[in-house]
């Protein structure tokens, strides 16, 4: 009786499928998930109710309706962000965490604060979303009428006049030192706790000056309690068309709050494609557009490389000055 060999084929094929399978296990691993596979939360570093809150929000709302997942805004307030920011940096870095920041956080608190809970490289950017102008007003009965008559004004009197803002190292108080700089005049600065403490000071004419945020300028411009005389952005607002920019008397002079959205540092870059991709189509559409301009706000959108060169062009800008101010916060 002639005795066979024992079958290896079966053996041969199951080890040849695992290997197989292995093989696409380890691919896959290297892969990102689908995105977006659950819940995104916007983390947003300001109280519920406040106009870049409800910014925050409408773009929540835009991009579920895109995506088909839930988009939750998440405050987080405090440390003049750096709560908000220091929650996302930790989170997993998979575009399911993304910050809804102001430039400041990134180009311009570093060069502030002595120690902040982040730094710029924990985060990519990818997108900005708009620029918010100030604008300059006055007391309704003060004499200026236009910045030529502040600048003329603060340079037969230096130190008389008072500019307020809503603390130390916000946007208010460093264009108003921008202001002193380009102008060649000195003013006085008067810090608050807070805008809301600001504009009351304007009102009761404490102070004779104030860079207010456009909404807010609009509304006590049309309750007649004060005056614009100027806007900071490149071009003129909507909402105050008759403004001149204060670039019209002070060639170059620039000075925006501008937002945009960062992940955390790491997050595969097929995932920031895709998030830079459906918010730029948002920012296109014409009902969103409609009430970014209705806040004084301008719609940018862009690559995350032209946000990533924005932060650092913002960061040499204002370098230069808070070295001269000797600032440092803590």
């Amino acid at each position: 009786m002639i005795r066979k060999k024992p079958a290896r084929c079966g053996l041969r094929v199951w080890a040849a499928a695992l290997s197989t399978v292995l093989v696409v296990t380890a691919v896959s691993a290297q892969q990102p998930d689908a995105f977006p596979s659950r819940p995104v939360r916007l983390v947003v570093p300001f109280p519920p109710g406040g106009g870049s809150d409800m910014q925050a929000r409408l773009l929540a709302d835009k991009l579920r309706q895109v995506w088909t997942q839930p988009v939750v805004v998440e405050n987080i307030a405090g440390a003049g962000g750096g709560v908000a920011a220091s929650a996302v940096a930790r989170a997993k870095p998979d575009g399911h965490t993304i910050l809804f920041a102001t430039h400041p956080m990134i180009a311009i608190n570093p060069l502030l604060y002595k120690k902040l809970p982040y730094e710029a490289k924990d985060f990519t950017p990818v997108v900005k979303l708009m620029d918010a102008p100030l604008v300059l007003l006055v007391p309704s009965a003060s004499p200026f009428r236009t910045l030529s008559d502040l600048i003329k004004a603060a340079k037969e009197k230096p130190g008389t006049i008072n500019y307020g803002s809503g603390g130390l190292g916000t946007t208010q108080h460093l264009t108003g030192e921008m202001l002193k700089v380009k102008a060649g005049i000195d003013l006085t600065l008067i810090p608050y706790k807070g805008n809301a403490q600001t504009n009351t000071a304007l009102i009761a004419n404490e102070i004779q000056l104030f860079f207010d945020s456009a909404p807010s300028a609009a509304a006590q411009v049309k309750g007649g309690r004060v005056r614009a005389i100027a806007v900071t952005g490149r071009k003129r607002l909507a909402l105050l068309p008759n403004v001149a920019t204060v670039a019209e008397t002070l060639p170059g002079f620039e000075s925006s709050l501008a937002y945009g959205l960062l992940v955390p540092d790491g997050t595969p870059a097929s995932i920031v494609a895709t998030i830079n991709r459906d918010v730029n189509r948002v920012l296109q559409s014409a009902e969103y557009g409609a009430q970014l301009k209705n806040e004084g706000t301008t719609v940018e959108g862009g690559t995350p490389e032209q946000f990533a060169d924005f932060l650092t062009r913002e960061r040499e800008r204002w370098s230069e000055l808070v070295k001269r101010l000797n600032l440092k916060l803590d």
